[in-house]
This record gives structure tokens, sequence and C-alpha cells, in this order.
């Protein structure tokens, strides 16, 4: 499924009209939403959720944490690779404030902030992945990744082929 520019930069302003009515949906309740193909993840940044479009002018919810100020993005992506129980490695800039973390944390553990599951994206070194630290959902606290919970990764994964189209709006 590919996305134009113009098809893209239209669903933008759609969507951000048509989120107005599920603010108060629970995370993985199925939503009134429209404005993007189906099979598009959309992430509303200043609300920190996630929607999964359906067919049929709906769509999933999840609650989500982002990037806290000056790691937020926003733009255009395609998830490039799914992991189940990804490694990490810290980014460098990870690794200047906190020098002891090692070169990898293997997936599985409890220390691993990935989680359960990582949609990795095309677009720099972020990602859409679970974490092992719950309370961080919900607030801006990543490097720009976009952590969900371990069951809602899970969900979402299992949904997810490479190459669909993710939407990050501000």
């Amino acid at each position: 499924m590919r996305i134009s520019r113009r098809h893209w930069i239209k669903g933008i302003a759609a969507g951000t009209f048509a989120l107005a009515s599920s603010f108060a949906a629970k995370a993985g309740q199925l939503i009134a939403f429209s404005g993007y193909r189906p099979g598009t993840i959309v992430v509303v940044t200043h609300r920190r959720e996630l929607f999964f479009v359906l067919r049929g002018g709906r769509a999933i919810r999840y609650p989500v944490g982002v990037g806290r100020a000056g790691m937020a993005w926003h733009g255009f992506a395609r998830v490039a690779r799914k992991d189940l129980h990804p490694a990490w490695s810290p980014p460098e800039d990870t690794w200047r404030h906190n020098p002891s973390l090692p070169d990898v944390i293997p997936g599985g553990r409890a220390d691993n902030p990935m989680g359960a599951a990582a949609l990795g994206l095309d677009r720099g070194n972020y990602g859409i992945h679970g974490t092992n630290n719950p309370a961080s959902v919900g607030c801006f606290v990543s490097h720009g990744c976009i952590r969900m919970y371990n069951r809602d990764i899970l969900d979402l994964y299992r949904h997810m082929p490479v190459g669909t189209p993710v939407v990050v709006l501000r």
C-alpha cells in the first residue's frame, strides 16, 4: 500500500479533525476514525495516542509514550522490520549520560527498554516498541521512539506487515 505525499498531507488535515471525537477512548477500543487509509498507523504526539486504521471508518486506539522535549519528531515513515524480544544497544547520547551501560542488553531481560516487540521504522533510529516501564506510557519520555504497553505492541505487531505506513503528527 503506497501513500502519495499529496494523499498524506490531505489525510493529516482530515485525520486531525476526525480525532476530536475519540479523545475519551480506552486502550484497544474500536473508535470512529477517518482521513487515512486502512492499515496505516497514526500517532498523535501531543495526545500520546496511536491509532491503527481499519476499514469502515474505524481504528484501534492505544496510549503511547512519545519523545520528550527536543526529541519528538513528526512526519512519515514505514515499518522497516519487526522483532520479537529485540536486543537493545544504547544510543550515543544515552551512553554519554550513563557510561556504565553495556554495549547490548539482550531481548527478554527486565532491564531491556524495548519490551516484548518492536516495529523498526525506516526513518532515523526510531521505532514503535513495548516497554518494561509501563509507567512511561502516556508520558513525554523517549528519545523519539513510540512506547507502548507490552500487551498492546504484541497486538499491533500481529497486524503489521513490513512496509506499513506510519504518520506521526505533532
